[in-house]
């Protein structure tokens, strides 16, 4: 039976992530990579699927406006999606790929994903935790 934790963990420090915290207990991984917009990125791994969610706003003033641009920049991101937490009032970034033959070319993909959607959409983000 394979080890998903340990395969998961050895591909992020491959790519060269820090792991800030680590539950073998319950099979999850907080890592950073600051300089690409990853910050405490929280991996579940939850066989048969990885789990990946970063925090990345609190919602102030319910508009739709704000949605709406979430929902409309959903289209361009390549993997994953913005999704809001149960209590609506939290923006996460999130992304579930299949554990079972999971390589560390997929893996990357996601995190270059969330990377590339911090970089090209930081200005309206700002502007979204401010309304």
């Amino acid at each position: 039976m394979k080890n998903h934790f340990n395969i998961t963990k050895d591909f992020l420090l491959e790519l060269n992530f820090h792991i800030s915290r680590e539950d073998t207990e319950n099979n999850v991984l907080v890592v950073q990579k600051e300089n690409h917009g990853i910050r405490n990125l929280i991996l579940g791994i939850a066989p048969p699927i990885l789990i990946m969610e970063q925090y990345i706003f609190k919602v102030s003033n319910q508009s739709e406006k704000v949605f709406k641009n979430l929902l409309q920049k959903n289209r361009d991101v390549i993997h994953g999606a913005f999704v809001l937490d149960d209590s609506g009032e939290k923006v996460i970034f999130r992304d579930t790929l299949q554990i079972e033959n999971l390589d560390i070319n997929e893996l990357e993909g996601s995190l270059n994903s969330l990377s590339l959607l911090m970089s090209e959409f930081s200005d309206r983000i700002i502007e979204f935790s401010k309304y």
